[in-house]
């Protein structure tokens, strides 16, 4: 999970690549009109032609898992088998092995999967080490202030953020802003950040 970065002058040239499924299907996207020249929306396009290969690079990239040179899953340079993810994604193995062959035919997708790595996510733990977790459901994905304001809020009462991430919009269903800060969060900030217009609504 990561801020994404908007590059408009990317563009992605394929040498070869087979379909493996020629009917596209139903695709589904949440707020499809947000930056539609973003790297993660030209990621996906390559892939429009195979609803069950798009999962697969959704999968891999919600997870920051990467893709060596040989077309394997690699997690921190650890090997995840095609089995295990498929299994994991709910497609057949195949068409995991499909999705990675074509990543590595393309240039500019595998210098960046083979650059992506996964970060600790503290949410589960967060009890265990004494922190708190706010979650923010945003109104609007793309408004540029959810972070700020939320951190403004948080800052105001003095209190030390440990982690902060959000999910994409292109790459998950429902983009959120989690923020992790140690001790307990005070009442009256969380009915700040509850009135934030930013905020939608807000998860403890």
């Amino acid at each position: 999970m990561w801020v994404s970065q908007v590059n408009k002058s990317t563009e992605f040239t394929q040498r070869s690549r087979t379909p493996l499924y020629k009917n596209p299907g139903k695709r589904i996207y949440v707020f499809r009109d947000r930056h539609k020249d973003t790297m993660w929306r030209k990621i996906l396009d390559q892939f429009q032609d195979s609803p069950s290969q798009q999962r697969v690079v959704r999968f891999l990239l919600e997870n920051g898992f990467g893709v060596s040179s040989e077309g394997k899953t690699i997690v921190n340079g650890i090997e995840i088998s095609a089995s295990a993810l498929s299994r994991v994604i709910k497609v057949d193995r195949r068409v995991v092995d499909a999705t990675l062959r074509r990543i590595i035919e393309i240039d500019e997708l595998q210098s960046l999967f083979s650059r992506l790595r996964v970060t600790p996510d503290l949410t589960d733990v967060a009890k265990n080490l004494g922190l708190s977790v706010i979650t923010i459901l945003p109104n609007n994905a793309g408004d540029k202030n959810i972070v700020s304001s939320a951190v403004d809020v948080l800052a105001s009462y003095d209190l030390t953020l440990r982690q902060i991430f959000v999910t994409d919009p292109y790459v998950v269903e429902t983009p959120r802003l989690v923020i992790i800060i140690d001790g307990v969060i005070p009442a009256e900030a969380i009915q700040k950040l509850r009135s934030l217009p930013t905020v939608r609504s807000l998860i403890l």
